[in-house]
């Protein structure tokens, strides 16, 4: 088989606070000869996820830190160029976790087939992917969201949360959203279908999220932390639920703030209100939940009952500063890196 020239974003330094683009490099090399049980893929389709930012850092983490010089991880849709493997030919569609690069040996063990319900193979890295299953099961499992009460979730357009407030409006409760800026507030209530958006950059944002839950907040799904947290916590109802998928406020923090140990605070609050905290790691469900996802939120999807939004980024060279405005909040929905043409 000839040799193919293959493309690497590397970890060329941990970052210190934000990400920077030095902190990634590009590197080059031959894709070695393809291996009896192995096949050789060609990434389409990259997934860029806040997760990244923790995996960049040292810090004991529920995964391995990644090493300096190692290809930056990332889940991919991509496409089979050669096989010598018995469950994979030449042509098919898989999904993985390759990385960023433009072209990855695998010995399967790591692949799945595009699922026939997966008519746009990008979906796989979004609604009917890992982001579309955290939001499923951190709020139908942990929230357990009844009809009538308030469901409160942040970062209400990006690829969980916006999923979240979907899910929350098919099974009857209040979706409200909490989103930065106007014109994402907008899309959030008058695409997505929730029942309000607050702009956590407002002066009076904890008024208007109190105005906007008069009867409390029931389920709060939390994937961003911070002051967003902070605003939410009064308005708790006794019972709540909170769902802790992502904390993304404090990804690029290099030390605990200073400040009151505010702690005994949280504590008491939870005990008192008897509220439901339980993190979650995705990766953790997929052997037992994933089917029962698919199944669902493919005719959800189908039906047009969900829907997300999509943020391609053409080129693995801009996929760092992709991941850096990410980080930032800068998308609108899921960013996914187009590497290369379906």
């Amino acid at each position: 088989m000839s040799q193919v020239q293959n493309r690497q974003i590397v970890l060329n330094a941990r970052p210190v606070g934000a990400p920077k683009p030095e902190d990634f490099r590009i590197e080059k090399h031959e894709v070695p000869e393809l291996p009896a049980g192995h096949v050789l893929l060609r990434t389409i389709y990259l997934s860029l996820d806040p997760y990244m930012r923790g995996r960049m850092s040292d810090a004991p983490s529920y995964a391995p830190p990644l090493g300096l010089g190692e290809v930056m991880m990332g889940g991919t849709v991509s496409r089979v160029e050669a096989s010598r493997h018995p469950s994979f030919n030449a042509g098919d569609l898989v999904s993985g976790f390759t990385g960023w690069q433009a072209y990855a040996l695998s010995d399967g063990s790591d692949l799945s087939l595009l699922d026939s319900r997966i008519n746009q193979p990008s979906l796989a890295l979004s609604v009917l992917g890992m982001p579309g299953f955290t939001a499923y099961h951190g709020l139908l499992n942990i929230g357990q969201p009844k009809a009538g009460e308030t469901v409160v979730v942040a970062s209400a357009s990006g690829a969980v949360g916006s999923v979240v407030g979907q899910i929350a409006k098919l099974k009857g409760a209040r979706a409200m959203g909490i989103a930065g800026g106007a014109d994402k507030c907008r899309y959030v209530v008058e695409t997505l279908g929730f029942d309000a958006c607050i702009d956590h950059r407002a002066p009076d944002f904890a008024q208007q999220l109190a105005a906007a839950c008069p009867n409390g907040i029931d389920v709060y799904f939390e994937n961003v932390g911070g002051a967003v947290f902070e605003t939410v916590l009064p308005l708790l109802n006794i019972g709540a639920r909170v769902p802790v998928c992502g904390l993304i406020a404090y990804y690029n923090d290099t030390q605990l703030p200073q400040g009151p140990n505010l702690v005994p605070h949280l504590l008491t609050q939870i005990l008192i209100r008897r509220i439901r905290v339980e993190g979650f790691i995705i990766l953790d469900h997929f052997a037992t939940g994933f089917e029962s996802f698919l199944r669902d939120m493919s005719g959800w999807v189908a039906q047009g009952k969900v829907t997300l939004r999509e943020e391609f980024v053409d080129g693995l060279e801009q996929a760092p500063q992709a991941l850096i405005g990410l980080l930032a909040g800068k998308n609108f929905g899921k960013v996914v890196v187009r590497v290369s043409e379906p």
